[in-house]
C-alpha cells in the first residue's frame, strides 16, 4: 500500500481560510467567558458547555480550570479563523476534545486536544506551551504537530516523516495517537465540503494508516466508523448502492432477526444465564470486503446480521456457547476462541456461526462485560500512562510491547519512508497464534514465517538463526506458520542474516532488523567499493577524486550525508549511483571557479577514458554477491549490477536474466573482472544425463569427489520406467579450468550420455 501525498494532517479537511504560520494577535473582543466564544452571527456562539458537562463526571474542578484556560488560549489563537464549512475554527478542537472525553481521557489529553493545532497553524512555540500548561501537554501537542519547518525532497517524504514523528511520540505516550485518532475522526465526519479528489486522497490515507492503527489498539468503534467513512469517499457509488440494498434487506429479514432474538433470549433464560443479547448489522465496508474476497453478490452474503451475547462471567461465556449450539446447529470450521487466544489488540470473544431459521447463517459473539468494554474502547479503556505500579493487563502488555517495537524499528531504520513501510506491515489485523516449546503463546501477523518468529522472540536470536523445527520436525525458515504450531528455533553464534531473508519475512521488526544488519555488517566493504566506483566515475569526467574541502562541504550538505564515508557506503550499497554523484560534483565545480585550480586533469593519463574494471575476489562478503541465476566462477566473463541495498551483483556476460536487466537499467551496470589470487571455491551447477540403472548416481558422485570438487546439493528427475535419468548437481569448484577437467572425467563414465553446465 503506497501512501498518497498530503499537504496537511491534523486539520486538512477544513483548512484555515488564512495562510498558516502567522500568529494571531489577541483581539480586544476575545471571549471573557470560559465556556463561550462569540463567532459570526449566522453560526451563533461556540460553546464548551457540552464538553465540560462530560468532563465533570470524572475530572476534578481543578482539572476543569486548567482545561478552560487551554480553551481560552486556543480560542485566542484561532480567533477569526474559519473552517471551509464556514464554522469558526475553534469548533474543531472542541469536537476533538469531546471525542476524547467520551473515552474518559485525562485532563492533559483534553488540553492537548484543544491545543493540537496552535503550534502548526499559529506558530506557537513548544516552550510557550510548556510554560503555560506544563511539560506533558507541550510534549503531547508537539507529537501531534507536523514538521512544517523542515525542507523535504518530496511531498511523500514529508508525509512519511510526519507519520514517523507521530508514531514515535505515540510509542512514548499512547495519548498522542488517541488524540490524533479523535482529530482524524472529526475531520472525516466533516469531509463532505472538500473537493472530490481531496476527499478520496484523505480517505485513502485514513484507510491505509489510521484505520489499521485504530484496529491495532483495539478501538473497534472508531475503527468501524473510520472504515465506513473512508469507504463512502473512496467508492461513493458502491457505498450508496450497498446502503440501499441493506435497507431493503433490513425489512425482508426483520421477521427472521426477531424470531432468532426471541429464541435466544428464551433459551438462555431457561438455562439460568443472565445475558444482554443485541442484534447487530455488519458494516457496509465489511459486507463489501466479503463480497470482494469471496466474489459474491449481495444476495449471496447471508450473514449481514449477527448477534452479540454479553454475559457476567468467564465461565458463563462457554456455558452460553453450549446452550446456543444446542439451539441451532453450528457450521463446521466457523468457531474461533479469542478468549483463550486473544487477538493482537487484546480483543476477546467467542465467535461461532450457526444455521438459523430458514437455513440462514447467523454469527454470534459471546463475551463478558469487561471483554465487551475492551472490545469497544481498546487501549483507551486502560491507557498505559497511568500508575506504573499497577500491574498491567494483558491488553496493556501487548500494546506496550508493540509500542516498544516502534522504537526498536526506528533505531534500525534508515529513513522515514522505510520506517513507515515496516510499521504498516505490522498493522495488518489478521494474526496467527503459535507456541514456544515451553507452551507460551506468541501472536504473529498472518503470513509470518519461522524466521519472523525468531525475531519476535529477540533480535539476537533472529540474527543467529540457522534452522527451525515446527511441531518437532525440521522445516525451512521460510515456512509460513499456522495457528497451533509449536515452533523451536536453532541458533549458532556464527550465523548471520543474508539478503535473501528479506524475501520471506513478513513482520516489520524482522525486516528492519535484517536491513539494519545488512547496512552495518560490512560497512567497510561497502565504503571501499563506493570509493572505488566514485573515483572511476570522476576519472571519466577527467576529475581527480581528491576534492577540495569547499566542494566536499557543499556535496555533503546537498546530498544530506554526514561524512564522505557515509556517501561512499551509500554508493557501494547501491543506494546512490556513482555516475550521478560524479556529475553533481562537476556541477558544483562549474559553479565555483575558484575550485578548478585544485583539481588534476586526467586527460594525458586516460586518453580514451577507458577505466580498469572493478576487481572481484569472491570473498568480499555481502557487499558483492554472485548472482544465483548464472553462478559465475573464475574464468567466466563477468559484468556487475549495482542493486539498491544489495551492493554489487555479479552476472556472467552470457546470462539471459542479466541481459534483460542490462537493457532495463544500463546505468546501473559496470565492468568487473576476477582478481588473480582467489583462495576460495565457488558454487556451480551441472546437469548430467545418464542411463537409469543401479549404481549410476554413486559412480557419478564418486568421480566428482575424485576430481576434488565438493557436492552441495543433488536433484534427480525421471521415473523408474524412464531409460534416462537427469541429475542436477550443485558443486564447488576453483574456477572454469577446474570445472572443465571435472566435466571431462565425468563424461568418460559408462552410462553418461551428456553433461551440461547449469540447470536444464
Amino acid at each position: 500500500m503506497s501512501l498518497t501525498p498530503s499537504e496537511s494532517l491534523p486539520a486538512e479537511p477544513d483548512a484555515p481560510a488564512r495562510a498558516k504560520g502567522k500568529r494571531l494577535s489577541v483581539a480586544s473582543k476575545a471571549t471573557e467567558s470560559a465556556n463561550q466564544l462569540e463567532t459570526p452571527a449566522k453560526h451563533g456562539a461556540v460553546s464548551i458547555t457540552q464538553l465540560t458537562d462530560k468532563l465533570s463526571t470524572y475530572l476534578t474542578p481543578a482539572d476543569l480550570v486548567h482545561i478552560r484556560e487551554a480553551f481560552r488560549f486556543s480560542d485566542q489563537m484561532h480567533l477569526g479563523q474559519m473552517r471551509r464549512s464556514g464554522e469558526p475554527y475553534i469548533s474543531h478542537p472542541i469536537a476533538v476534545a469531546e471525542i476524547c472525553a467520551d473515552w474518559k481521557l485525562d485532563a492533559q489529553a483534553i488540553m492537548a486536544a484543544l491545543l493540537h493545532d496552535v503550534m502548526e497553524d499559529q506558530d506557537v512555540k513548544k516552550e510557550e506551551l510548556h510554560e503555560r500548561f506544563g511539560a506533558q501537554v507541550a510534549s503531547l501537542v508537539d507529537g501531534l504537530s507536523k514538521l512544517e519547518k523542515i525542507e523535504f525532497q518530496s511531498q511523500i517524504e514529508a508525509q512519511a516523516e510526519n507519520f514517523r514523528k507521530m508514531l514515535l511520540a505515540m510509542a512514548r505516550d499512547v495519548r498522542v495517537i488517541l488524540v490524533k485518532l479523535a482529530d482524524r475522526l472529526h475531520n472525516m465526519r466533516t469531509l463532505g465540503v472538500m473537493l472530490p479528489e481531496k476527499k478520496r486522497r484523505i480517505a485513502r490515507e485514513t484507510m491505509e494508516v489510521y484505520v489499521p492503527i485504530a484496529h491495532r489498539l483495539g478501538l473497534n468503534n472508531i475503527y468501524r466508523e473510520l472504515q465506513d467513512l473512508s469507504f463512502s469517499y473512496i467508492f461513493p457509488l458502491r457505498h450508496r448502492t450497498l446502503s440501499k440494498a441493506v435497507k431493503a434487506a433490513r425489512g425482508n429479514r426483520r421477521e427472521v432477526v426477531g424470531k432468532i432474538l426471541e429464541a435466544v433470549n428464551t433459551t438462555l433464560a431457561n438455562a439460568g444465564i443472565k445475558a444482554e443479547v443485541h442484534g447487530r448489522e455488519k458494516t457496509l465496508y465489511g459486507i463489501y470486503r466479503k463480497m470482494q474476497e469471496k466474489r459474491l453478490s449481495f444476495s449471496q452474503v447471508l450473514d449481514v446480521y449477527g448477534f452479540r451475547v454479553v454475559v457476567n462471567s468467564f465461565n458463563e461465556s462457554y456455558y452460553a456457547l453450549g446452550v446456543l449450539h444446542g439451539l441451532y446447529k453450528p457450521m463446521p470450521g466457523k468457531f474461533k476462541d479469542y478468549i483463550a487466544m486473544p487477538k493482537l489488540n487484546g480483543y476477546q470473544s467467542l465467535h461461532t456461526t450457526l444455521v438459523g431459521p430458514y437455513g440462514t447463517p447467523v454469527e454470534f459473539q459471546i463475551r463478558t462485560q469487561d471483554m465487551h468494554h475492551i472490545a469497544e474502547s481498546g487501549v483507551a479503556a486502560h491507557w498505559l500512562y497511568k500508575d506504573k505500579e499497577v500491574s498491567l493487563s494483558d491488553l496493556q502488555v501487548r500494546t506496550h510491547a508493540w509500542l516498544q517495537s516502534l522504537l526498536d524499528i526506528q533505531k534500525q531504520t534508515g529513513d522515514s519512508a522505510e520506517f513507515l513501510e515496516h510499521v504498516k506491515v505490522d498493522l495488518f489485523p489478521d494474526s496467527v497464534y503459535v507456541f514456544t516449546p515451553k507452551s507460551k503463546i506468541i501472536a504473529l501477523s498472518r503470513g509470518a514465517t519461522a524466521l519472523d518468529f525468531a525475531y519476535t522472540i529477540h533480535t539476537d536470536i533472529g540474527d543467529q538463526t540457522i534452522a527451525a523445527k515446527i511441531n518437532h520436525e525440521a522445516a525451512p525458515l521460510r515456512t509460513e506458520l499456522r495457528s497451533g504450531d509449536i515452533v523451536e528455533i536453532i541458533t549458532s553464534p556464527s550465523s548471520r542474516p543474508t539478503p535473501n531473508w528479506l524475501s520471506y519475512v513478513r513482520t516489520g521488526k524482522a525486516r528492519s532488523a535484517i536491513r539494519h544488519y545488512l547496512r552495518t555488517a560490512n560497512l567497510t566493504e561497502s565504503t571501499e567499493l563506493g570509493r572505488q566506483l566514485l573515483s572511476q566515475s570522476l576519472a571519466l569526467l577527467n576529475l581527480n577524486a581528491d576534492l577540495p574541502n569547499d566542494i566536499i562541504e557543499k556535496l555533503l550538505f546537498e546530498s544530506k550525508a554526514k561524512t564522505m564515508e557515509d556517501l561512499y557506503a551509500d554508493i557501494g550499497a547501491g543506494r546512490r549511483m556513482s555516475t550521478l554523484v560524479a556529475r553533481h560534483i562537476l556541477d558544483l565545480i562549474e559553479d565555483e571557479p575558484s575550485s578548478i585550480p585544485f583539481l588534476q586533469l586526467f586527460t594525458e593519463t586516460l586518453p580514451s577514458n577507458k577505466l580498469e574494471p572493478v576487481v572481484i575476489y569472491g570473498s568480499e562478503g555481502i557487499s558483492v554477491e554472485l548472482a544465483t541465476c548464472c553462478l559465475p566462477i573464475p574464468g567466466d566473463e563477468i559484468i556487475g549490477q549495482l542493486k539498491r541495498d544489495q551492493g554489487l551483483v555479479v552476472h556472467t556476460c552470457d546470462c539471459q536474466i542479466g541481459k534483460r536487466l542490462l537493457q532495463k537499467e544500463p546505468e546501473r551496470w559496470i565492468d568487473v573482472a576476477w582478481g588473480k589470487e582467489l583462495n576460495r571455491r565457488f558454487d556451480c551447477k551441472i546437469t548430467i544425463f545418464t542411463t537409469n540403472e543401479r549404481g549410476a548416481l554413486a559412480r557419478v558422485a564418486a568421480e566428482i569427489g575424485d576430481s576434488d570438487a565438493n557436492i552441495i546439493n543433488v536433484e534427480m528427475e525421471g521415473s523408474a520406467s524412464d531409460s534416462l535419468s537427469q541429475i542436477c548437481f550443485t558443486i564447488q569448484v576453483e574456477g572454469r579450468k577446474h570445472l572443465a577437467r571435472l566435466m571431462r572425467n565425468v563424461r568418460h563414465i559408462i552410462g553418461v550420455s551428456k553433461i551440461l553446465r547449469g540447470q536444464v
